[in-house]
């Protein structure tokens, strides 16, 4: 639950924020021609996102894994046509917006399709890997992931709403222009530094090695080192943004200013200015959240799960030998043994509930590789995708499930051979 509420709000806060801001001032500077565009855009890009994200979850050898560098590329173009447009026309006309308000308005609706485009597929994309172990979509694993994704979603909406009545009011027009033009800047600069990313590991025709190296790449290394390993950076940037315009807006609202002719106009106005404030406080109090799913909640999510000590076995000749007295208490037990080419091979061993049978497997898997298991509240954990082991399916193949590990029975003692503790040195290399 808490990787997706964290992900979903990683990947969508800026997405969200300016297109919600772009809306706003597309509405208000050109009113309902403004918004068409803005919709139509938005429109094609939620078809064009829900098209690809089918041909990517049945198709993905096919689809191009370079689609984000192109999208980047077309953010950039929209974002300096939006900023430019938006300097030179951007301002109240009271007739039609005229061929100037037309070009700002394509231009805004291109940059919201593109910046949604970008992001939406991998986001519903989340939803395929809820059912790691193909348990189904009933499982309470998948129901609680689904929780933390829809959760993320439903807070972005409402902070949306906010966002848009919260920069559409606020005085003077210009400041939501600021606001917007300055939130478009950062994310286009973002995106010219995701844009040279493939020219750093693919593009062999600049003569470049695969590897980063700053003496070769110089200031175009640097924009993309910079975005790659500061992401939050430009993420608070526009979160920044966001929380000036509720503080405006709310300070704008704790008094009367319009003029007002009796006192049931002047409760009207200030029932209009408690809303306002309360829309700020609720958009604040969606901030706090989303501040916390990106700082303290991921750290946590993120946070390193040390693995168990080894335990003792015996070794005779080329046979292992485990107590079975020592694993029958129905938690996690891992073993290690050292190979001569000084690899660590892991397995683990835990008695299957209600069953005189054991668990035994490599401490790797298929899928996650040798990320290792763990015991969180007596159930076994994998370390690296957190999906729940079903301990009667352990010592069976398939999707997290350990890697099967052969075992016998012998006076008491779980005897490993040699040779299939061997067998699985590659699996830690």
């Amino acid at each position: 639950m808490l990787k997706y509420l964290w992900t979903v709000t990683q990947d969508l806060f800026s997405t969200v924020t300016l297109v919600t801001l772009i809306y706003a001032v597309l509405d208000r500077l050109y009113g309902k021609y403004g918004r068409r565009f803005h919709i139509a855009g938005v429109c094609v890009s939620l078809a064009a996102s829900a098209a690809f994200t089918v041909a990517k979850a049945t198709t993905n050898k096919i689809i191009s894994s370079h689609w984000n560098h192109y999208t980047f590329g077309f953010i950039i173009g929209f974002s300096l046509a939006f900023m430019v447009l938006l300097l030179i026309f951007g301002r109240r006309e009271e007739s039609a917006p005229g061929a100037g308000g037309t070009l700002v308005c394509v231009a805004g609706a291109g940059l919201a399709a593109a910046m949604i485009f970008l992001r939406l597929p991998n986001v519903a994309l989340y939803l395929t890997s809820f059912n790691t172990m193909g348990v189904g979509v009933l499982s309470t694993n998948y129901m609680i992931r689904l929780v933390g994704w829809l959760l993320a979603l439903i807070l972005l909406v409402v902070y949306s709403r906010m966002l848009y009545r919260c920069a559409e009011h606020i005085r003077p027009y210009g400041a939501g222009m600021a606001l917007t033009w300055a939130g478009v800047f950062i994310y286009g600069f973002y995106s010219v530094c995701r844009f040279f990313a493939p020219w750093i590991t693919r593009a062999k025709w600049l003569h470049w090695p695969i590897k980063y190296d700053k003496a070769v790449h110089g200031f175009v290394g640097d924009l993309v080192m910079l975005s790659a390993n500061y992401p939050l950076l430009f993420i608070f940037s526009i979160f920044a943004l966001a929380v000036i315009c509720f503080v405006a807006c709310f300070i704008q609202n704790t008094r009367v200013t319009e003029p007002w002719f009796n006192p049931a106009q002047h409760r009207k106005l200030r029932a209009k200015n408690r809303s306002y404030r309360r829309m700020a406080c609720v958009a604040l109090a969606c901030m706090v959240v989303f501040g916390l799913s990106l700082t303290i909640i991921k750290e946590y999510d993120t946070r390193e799960i040390e693995l168990s000590a080894p335990e003792t076995y015996t070794v005779e000749g080329d046979k292992i030998y485990v107590a079975m007295e020592d694993v029958n208490d129905f938690h996690l037990h891992r073993f290690e043994y050292r190979t001569e080419n000084n690899v660590d091979v892991r397995w683990i061993v835990v008695r299957k509930p209600n069953s005189a049978a054991y668990g035994v497997g490599l401490d790797a898997c298929e899928v996650c590789g040798n990320a290792g298991y763990y015991e969180r509240n007596g159930q076994v954990v994998c370390r690296r995708c957190d999906v729940i082991m079903n301990t009667n399916t352990i010592g069976f193949k398939g999707g997290c499930n350990p890697i099967p590990l052969k075992y016998e029975v012998e006076d008491g003692k779980l005897m490993f051979k040699l040779e299939d503790i061997l067998a699985g040195e590659r699996e830690f290399k």
